[in-house]
């Protein structure tokens, strides 16, 4: 069985594209070989700069002979229906057998697929994978058709067995597959032939190339600890840059350079994001100050020097570019401190944040206002959370920002605490923007996290209002990152708040800027219904007491007024905006093991905007449910509910209550409503104290007399009183149960 290789060669490939297009090349030329019949051992793909490498183990030397057998028309059937049916199948009429089945005689042929040689399966489906390669962008060049990310120059495959290494024929584009290859671009010697993978990856490494990825960035993390060490500094862990680096070196050679005094009492994360940025340079941090104070580049070529001339021209440009990071950061803090932030907020008055949701200006005092409503409910000073939102995206005005778009936030705690304001107003700015991810960081100190909350909800809030919804796939304004990340911010926080009364007030807010062509009474009752909804928590009551006012004031109040109109958005986009919350959220608990019906239980009952209140509840249901007692209790829930269901259709009435112990005819009968009593006791205050381990303890406890009940007693008796107080008493079952969660929703 042959070992296949395959090397594409080329002008230096993108360092973002390689690792992709190794797993494309190894997807495409395995799925079509498999496809053809040719199976293989195992597989490996590699990339450089300048190459991609799939090697092959074990690949069949040809694909096996296949026969296939196909039904054809009916015996009888017209002249064309049967040459079509030969034509496909590629045999004559007296190849064709006729046999019977149970629907009538028919014509079978038997189709022979002859197998092929793996040279000629693989140079098809190489050519194949060449012309139709999924790069991101692609070039031509001559004046070929070919397209390819980088001029391609040649193209080594080469099938080896026991005989020795055979040249694949194959012509792309006047590129001839051959079994020769070369090594560095300027280290390397002449061209040279291999004629197997292990002869290929140890005669690359003789010409300075390493081929495996992982193999340069080892090297380059293991060099760079090393030289820093010896100077007792440490190398700032970096692990996108380091694979971004790996993919731009064939031969690594690690070098440390210096930076000036000048610039050492920059921040760390400007020095270290300019470094990144513009240098791909490792930063070298002193553990004792955690100050930068040298740099790492890799070089992709020894020098006679030791790399000394390389240092010396990265040292001069590296020097240009601290010396504008310094020039904004002076001048960013001399503003800061002498204008205050105020200086940048009002600037962004010109910054358009969204064509239909108006400028940075106008969503900073949308955010600073609930931030303050938010306050309360996390914790935090009223004042400081809106002071806090207020100056939170100030820097985005600053010279620093605007050149290092990442530090956005950061700079804005540098520049607070310039401005001599309070540090959890500082470190608002920086931490309002986490989370950002599954495993980012989520903000604990209480202004930060009504901030965070403000920002997060009315970027939701306000894409609702617009009808700019994520849709399948497409999320180009990251509101499912937005929503888990109020999600984790709650849940984190322990923090008790009704999502629902913030999403209206924040969609009435949204909406007063959508309809800010309306007339200053509009306006003004759209301002009444934000405060009206924080007094009362409820839409519909707000917008009735608003209502009313306007038309105690003599004015009209009609259908179609902007008040009306906002009047019957904001309840669907609002119940809408909370479905989504609670499908982030699934997907949120699916990783802790809490299916998604068990959360659609928990849906089902009040306080479904209380993130909190759902979580432990559903945590609680969910722990309840792996017991014995809890999958057996639901059991019997289901059966008693199938049963009262049944009998309510066919009787046509609801038998909700008038179970009386006294009708009781079977001892199980009795101990039941024993058992539902005593655990309706329990259960009734432990819910409203939200004790939902001892709720669920107390369901536990009516296992054993329902599963009694159904074994002893027949429900549907003769005895009508009796069949009525029955079913009654499986309606007790229903209402005990469901006050802990919807019992219907639960699968199994």
């Amino acid at each position: 069985m042959p070992d296949l290789l395959i090397e594409l060669f080329s002008e230096e490939i993108p360092a973002r594209m390689q690792g992709k297009a190794a797993s494309d090349l190894q997807k495409l030329v395995t799925d079509g070989l498999v496809e053809a019949g040719l199976t293989y051992a195992g597989a490996r793909a590699f990339s450089t700069p300048r190459r991609l490498t799939l090697a092959l183990d074990g690949l069949l030397a040809q694909s096996p002979t296949l026969r296939e057998e196909r039904r054809g028309p009916k015996v009888g059937a017209p002249d064309k229906a049967l040459e079509g049916f030969m034509r496909g199948a590629g045999v004559t009429r007296d190849q064709l057998e006729e046999r019977e089945d149970k629907k009538g005689s028919f014509y079978y042929a038997t189709v022979v697929t002859e197998g092929r040689p793996a040279a000629e399966i693989v140079a098809e489906v190489l050519e194949k994978t060449i012309r139709t390669f999924p790069w991101p962008k692609s070039m031509r060049w001559g004046s070929g058709t070919l397209r390819w990310v980088r001029p391609l120059h040649s193209i080594l495959c080469i099938l080896v067995d026991e005989a020795g290494a055979e040249v694949v024929p194959l012509d792309v584009d006047g590129i001839k597959a051959g079994q020769t290859t070369q090594g560095h671009r300027f280290m390397g010697g002449d061209p040279f032939e291999v004629t197997s993978f292990e002869d290929y990856e140890t005669r690359l490494k003789r010409n300075f190339v390493v081929l495996s990825a992982d193999e340069r960035a080892d090297a380059i993390w293991n060099d760079a600890t090393n030289a820093a060490f010896a100077l007792g500094l440490e190398v700032v862990e970096d692990k996108g840059l380091l694979r971004e680096v790996a993919g731009l070196v064939e031969w690594p050679v690690v070098l440390m350079g210096d930076i000036d005094d000048e610039f050492l009492e920059l921040p760390p994360e400007v020095l270290q994001t300019s470094m990144k940025e513009h240098q791909k340079f490792f930063s070298v941090r002193n553990p004792k100050t955690e100050r930068i104070e040298k740099w790492i580049t890799v070089s992709n070529i020894e020098t006679a020097d030791n790399g000394a001339t390389i240092l010396a021209g990265n040292q001069k440009v590296l020097a240009a570019r601290l010396a504008d990071a310094k020039f904004f950061w002076e001048n960013d803090l001399r503003v800061a401190k002498r204008e205050g932030l105020g200086a940048w907020t009002d600037r962004l008055s010109n910054v358009t944040f969204h064509r239909e949701l108006g400028s940075q200006s106008a969503r900073i005092d949308r955010i600073a206002k609930l931030a303050r409503a938010l306050a309360p409910m996390v914790g935090a000073d009223a004042d400081l959370a809106e002071q806090a939102a207020r100056v939170a995206k100030a820097d985005l005005s600053s010279e620093m920002v605007y050149e290092f778009p990442e530090l956005q936030g950061l700079m804005g705690r540098y520049y607070a605490k310039a401005a001599g304001l309070p540090d959890e107003v500082a470190n608002a700015c920086e931490e309002h923007y986490s989370p950002l991810g599954p495993s980012d960081d989520v903000p604990s100190a209480p202004v930060s996290v009504a901030v965070s909350l403000a920002d997060k909800l009315d970027t939701l809030t306000g894409f609702w209002a617009i009808d700019e919804k994520p849709t399948g796939s497409k999320d180009p304004y990251a509101l499912r990152r937005a929503a888990l990340g109020v999600i984790r911010l709650v849940l984190s926080n322990d923090a008790r708040l009704h999502l629902d009364r913030f999403i209206d007030a924040q969609l009435v807010r949204h909406e007063r800027h959508i309809q800010n062509g309306a007339d200053d009474a509009d306006l003004e009752a759209l301002d009444s219904l934000v405060d009206e909804i924080a007094d009362h928590g409820v839409f519909g009551a707000a917008l009735r007491t608003i209502l009313d006012r306007v038309k105690g004031e003599g004015a009209e109040a009609e259908e179609g007024t902007v008040l009306r109109t906002v009047g019957d958005k904001v309840p669907d986009l609002s119940t809408d905006l909370l479905a989504f919350f609670h499908d982030r959220l699934k997907v949120h608990l699916r990783d802790e093991g809490i299916r998604h019906d068990v959360i659609d239980a928990c849906l089902a009952m009040e306080g479904g905007d209380d993130l909190h209140l759902l979580v432990s509840r559903a945590k609680a249901l969910a722990a309840f449910l792996k017991t014995d007692d809890g999958e057996n209790l639901v059991q019997g829930f289901k059966r008693a509910n199938n049963i009262l269901s049944q009998a309510e259709g066919k009787d046509g009435v609801e038998y909700s209550y008038g179970a009386d112990v006294k009708f009781a005819e079977e001892d199980s009968e009795k101990a039941l409503f024993a058992a539902l009593d005593a655990a309706e006791a329990k259960i009734s205050p432990a819910m409203q104290a939200e004790d939902y381990a001892a709720a669920m303890e107390a369901m536990a406890s009516l296992r054993a007399p329902i599963d009694a009940f159904f074994e002893a007693v027949q429900v549907n008796s003769d005895n009508a009183i009796v069949r009525r107080n029955r079913l009654n008493l499986l309606s007790r079952i229903r209402t005990i149960c469901s006050q802990v969660a919807d019992m219907t929703k639960l699968e199994g």
